[in-house]
């Protein structure tokens, strides 16, 4: 019901899109790149040792990073930015006693804290994943051409044989519901913070480890349910 309280802070949300996407967009650039040319790399070298033949590699590699990597690299390297950031925060308003004051002035602490930050995650991770899918593609590509000698067209060709338009979907769906875990947790553990330097450490780091956790598990959950659709 918080999600239809009034009034719905817009320009906070905005802010905090800003700051969960942009602020986050080249690391996840950055490491996305080297989990694509690992991935790719690594099926490679196993391929030929057991089969002998390397040939299945690029679809491959594009099924994994579309079904899996991108979105779970993605969520886990927000949860260690933002989650982490949005945990200390409201951990800190929680220890200066600005979340009593809201509540004495009458305003829901989680209309006005919880909210914003929520919608702003789960659209900022689902951008970032659309983006860390693209760039892991080109990258697979790249390392596809320059070290396993497969011409760009013969990437594309396996990629198409093996991956469909659901799995992109299914992929958007997972960084949906990472994005609302994200500050979901994070915002639990703040508002639990308790005080002093000790409170908001602690509260940062369990953030991070039960995002972390929920993460992987809901990975399971729902690559468990989307398998019913192939």
């Amino acid at each position: 019901m918080n999600l239809l309280t009034k009034p719905f802070r817009f320009k906070e949300t905005i802010q905090q899109l800003y700051f969960v996407a942009n602020g986050s967009l080249w690391i996840i650039v950055f490491c996305v790149c080297f989990a694509a040319v690992v991935t790719i790399l690594e099926s490679s070298f196993h391929m030929k040792l057991v089969i002998q033949n390397d040939s299945m590699v690029p679809g491959f590699a594009s099924l994994l990073i579309l079904r899996e990597l991108g979105a779970v690299v993605t969520a886990l390297l927000l949860t260690s930015r933002v989650g982490a950031g949005i945990a200390a925060e409201v951990g800190s308003m929680k220890v200066t006693e600005q979340i009593d004051a809201l509540k004495m002035l009458g305003i829901d602490p989680v209309n006005f804290i919880v909210i914003p930050r929520l919608f702003a995650t789960t659209i900022g991770c689902m951008i970032l994943c659309v983006i860390a899918n693209m760039v892991c593609i080109f990258a697979a590509m790249l390392v596809s051409e320059q070290i396993l000698g497969y011409t760009t067209s013969m990437f594309l060709t396996a990629m198409n044989r093996f991956v469909n338009f659901q799995d992109i979907i299914f992929a958007i769906i997972k960084a949906m519901f990472f994005g609302m875990v994200i500050p979901l947790i994070s915002c639990f553990f703040g508002f639990r913070c308790k005080s002093g330097a000790d409170g908001v450490g602690n509260a940062t780091t369990q953030s991070v480890v039960f995002a972390s956790i929920a993460i992987i598990v809901l990975d399971f959950v729902l690559s468990y349910t989307f398998s019913y659709f192939y």
